[in-house]
């Protein structure tokens, strides 16, 4: 699943990331309000957590902008802010949840997994091809009904590649999701990765999922195509 992080607490930001990222996450970090809702408006993500005191933009701003263009998207305010007036102004803005600094992760952690089961219903958090099932809310994920282990990224590779079952992804928008970076034509990361989980959830099966588009990049379906 894909969060976006407003934070312009540079620190802070990449402690809650690292923190996000172990735990499967793909996590966007943003500083300022402005690019910050151009982002929650022009990318699909799962859930915004939103400071207030951004630089550009306020984050009521984004909020109240949020609310307008994503109504359903789960937004958690993460302020210094911890008088009542303030949890009551985003919470009748639109915030579903409201947690004050200092702040506990694991505390963060479960508000999140909390708005993440209340957003998604039970056919969008687990995704399906074939006999290959990954659920997203447990990271779990079982071919056949026997269970899969897989790294991070291996497990946000196969999401992203399930999230597009039958569709052509080139490598650059692998590498734009998957590690949220601009794609680098000297690198061979998403080959190796692709390898990887082939290893995984291939080998063994009759049927192979994961197919290589010839001049483009990969694609995951259950018909028949050539590999190369």
């Amino acid at each position: 699943m894909r969060i976006l992080m407003a934070e312009d607490d540079a620190a802070l930001a990449k402690f809650v990331s690292q923190g996000l990222e172990s735990e499967n996450y793909r996590v966007d970090v943003l500083g300022d309000g402005a690019q910050a809702r151009a982002a929650a408006a022009g990318n699909e993500y799962d859930l915004v957590v939103l400071d207030l005191n951004l630089p550009n933009l306020d984050g009521i701003s984004v909020l109240r902008h949020i609310r307008q263009q994503r109504p359903s998207l789960p937004v958690l305010v993460l302020t210094q802010r911890n008088k009542v007036e303030d949890k009551v102004e985003c919470l009748d803005t639109g915030a579903d949840d409201y947690l004050a600094k200092p702040f506990s992760f694991s505390e963060l952690s479960a508000r999140i997994r909390a708005l993440l089961r209340r957003s998604h219903q039970p056919s969008g958090s687990v995704l399906e091809v074939d006999d290959l099932k990954l659920d997203r809310m447990e990271h779990r994920v079982e071919r056949g009904g026997r269970r899969i282990e897989l790294t991070t990224r291996e497990f946000a590779l196969l999401e992203y590649l399930m999230q597009n079952a039958g569709r052509r992804v080139t490598r650059a928008m692998i590498i734009e999701h998957v590690w949220n970076l601009t794609f680098d034509t000297t690198t061979n990361v998403v080959d190796v990765y692709i390898n990887y989980l082939r290893r995984k959830i291939d080998d063994g099966y009759p049927r192979k999922l994961i197919h290589t588009a010839r001049g483009v990049g990969y694609k995951l379906s259950a018909g028949a195509e050539v590999r190369i």
